[in-house]
């Protein structure tokens, strides 16, 4: 039966539209789908306005108040100005960094964004092109500026956009901050409170120059010069697949002193259609297709690509066999958080007030490998954000050393307050020329780390469910979930069961309150007697709900890796199975 009260919603958000002082293609557009029968489009264009999730606003592009257009980031950006006029105003001057991707429309979104800031009589520091992600966080940081905007979807399809915020110190807005600006932004009501007049007298762009003090910063991370200078020569294929990896990886290998990059030509070129992909994902191994061949064809041993932003990684290396192999984000952080603890030990920097951090739903083998070396761990919640919000609390008291999350992102420094793929990229190739000098591949490091620390097996499982009829069905599941856990997974007990929506726990019967987290969030996790871990929540910026499945394993020396990811795969069908997914 249609939703009539929905559709009467729906059409009333439209006709705010087209009543309204908006551009005549837009409201082209509107109309069309005010007078189609089929009202999906204009549902999904309205049922909602764009919310920050765990990595800002993020959609498809589009007319509608749910999706990226000029009024949706306009709206984000006055909101964004009033709130920044709020919590600055005593300042002389309040300034903001705003950088931008590869994407269709991203360079239009910056600019308009950078007008409005200005027409608000905010000082902008505009990137000259395409940046990375984590170059806007440095850049924010470096200028001191009050904080930042980021146009970017990450490593989504090519249809999306995003607008990622930050604050101050450089990373990516918290509460209080995340919910007042959205406060703000749904405080604009008409399209003539937004300023989008801007005075270029106060638009200063920047480029080169920040470029080269952030390879300055970090060149000073390198903790094994000597072996790099060793194997220099090792053949190592990078691919940006199409993005801002391009303006900064290659250099940064190169002043790290590596002098054998090797490109994918078809992916150096700058697109927001990633022709050569399907999706610009460094976690699917179509993405990396091409530079395996291309590794393949030059005999090179390590292939690295970065996503569109160049916030995170995806690496394969040669297995025993020779064969190409992708590693998961779990398998890279473990070994760089190894690599880094293992060093600082070697080079006597390990004073006692160490720290690193991992999201919670990232691999145990972190905290196992800190927990050995002495270094406090924290576990946070998804999303960047809340590891810098850690790296704030704790800055002139304790020292940072590195820190990740499952979904293929790592900092491995502290003057960056988001992901790094330009500074992981150097260490991930220092730690493969020192595992060379040391008599091993990264395939046979990765091995050596799980026999020292224990075998673990973890798999990501996103379930799409698209619109609004999607959304009600994801918190359909979630709701389903908490009334009736699981009580057991692949035939072992549940022993602990975390709701962090409630921030409430049950440990053997006994209810009791998770303590140590800064506020509530929409995930649920299992615990088993066997040491299974399974983490649940829907995504904040696309339409999904994530499973984490973490299985811990036994092997009997590096040959058996092959023999317990085998049994470890098979437990992991198992514990779907309970879960019905």
């Amino acid at each position: 039966m249609e939703n009539t009260e929905l559709i009467k919603q729906v059409s009333a958000a439209a006709q705010i539209w087209l009543d309204g002082n908006y551009d005549a293609e837009t409201k082209s557009q509107v109309k069309a789908m005010l007078n189609n029968d089929d009202k999906t489009d204009l549902i999904d264009s309205f049922y909602r306005t764009l919310e920050f999730g765990t990595g800002g606003l993020r959609g498809i592009m589009g007319v509608g108040t749910n999706r990226m257009n000029i009024y949706t980031v306009g709206a984000a950006t006055q909101g964004f100005a009033n709130y920044l006029k709020k919590q600055f105003a005593s300042d002389s001057q309040i300034s903001v960094v705003i950088g931008h991707d590869c994407r269709n429309n991203s360079r239009k979104f910056a600019e308009i964004s950078a007008d409005i800031l200005s027409a608000n009589g905010i000082k902008v520091y505009l990137f000259d092109a395409l940046r990375p992600t984590p170059e806007v966080s440095f850049a924010i940081r470096e200028l001191k500026a009050n904080a930042g905007i980021n146009i970017t979807a990450s490593h989504n399809p090519k249809e999306y956009n995003g607008y990622k915020a930050y604050w101050n110190d450089g990373a990516q807005l918290v509460p209080p901050h995340d919910k007042n600006v959205i406060d703000e932004v749904n405080a604009i009501t008409r399209i003539d409170d937004i300023r989008f007049q801007g005075n270029k007298e106060l638009i200063q762009i920047i480029g080169e120059d920040i470029d080269n003090r952030m390879i300055e910063s970090i060149k000073a991370i390198s903790l094994s010069p000597d072996a790099v200078r060793k194997h220099h020569d090792m053949k190592i294929v990078y691919t940006p697949i199409h993005g801002t990896g391009i303006m900064m990886v290659p250099k940064m290998l190169k002043e790290f002193g590596f002098d054998n990059i090797i490109n994918v030509p078809e992916q150096d070129v700058i697109s927001g259609d990633f022709p050569t992909v399907t999706s610009p994902n460094p976690e699917e191994p179509a993405a990396l297709k091409l530079a395996v061949e291309k590794a393949k064809a030059e005999g090179a041993d390590l292939v690295i690509a970065s996503d569109p932003d160049a916030d995170r990684e995806g690496i394969a290396v040669r297995n025993d066999n020779g064969e190409f192999v992708l590693l998961t984000g779990n398998q890279t952080g473990s070994m760089l958080t190894y690599y880094l603890a293992r060093r600082w030990k070697e080079l006597g920097k390990l004073k006692g007030n160490e720290y690193m951090v991992k999201t919670i739903v990232t691999s145990e083998t972190f905290k196992r490998i800190a927990d050995r070396y002495g270094i406090q761990i924290y576990d946070v919640y998804t999303g960047f954000k809340w590891i810098a919000a850690v790296m704030l609390a704790n800055e002139g008291k304790k020292t940072y050393i590195g820190g990740g999350e499952e979904s293929y992102g790592y900092l491995p420094e502290d003057f960056v307050r988001d992901k790094d793929a330009i500074s992981t990229i150097a260490l991930i190739a220092e730690m493969a020329a020192w595992a060379k000098e040391n008599g091993m591949t990264v395939y046979q490091l990765l091995k050596h780390v799980y026999m020292e620390f224990g075998y673990s097996k973890e798999k990501g499982i996103s379930i799409v469910k698209k619109g609004k009829s999607g959304a009600d069905e994801i918190k359909s599941m979630m709701a389903n979930y908490r009334q009736n856990p699981p009580k057991e997974l692949a035939g072992s007990t549940v022993t602990l069961y975390k709701d962090f929506a409630s921030l409430k726990q049950i440990k053997d019967g006994v209810e009791s309150s998770i303590t140590d987290m800064p506020c509530t969030s929409d995930v649920i996790q299992l615990f088993t007697e066997d040491g299974t871990k399974v983490s649940i929540r829907p995504s904040g910026t696309e339409p999904k709900i994530k499973f984490y499945i973490e299985i811990l394993g036994k092997m009997d020396s590096e040959n058996d890796y092959e023999r317990a990811s085998d049994a470890a795969e098979q437990k992991i069908n198992a514990v779907r199975a309970s879960l019905g997914i």
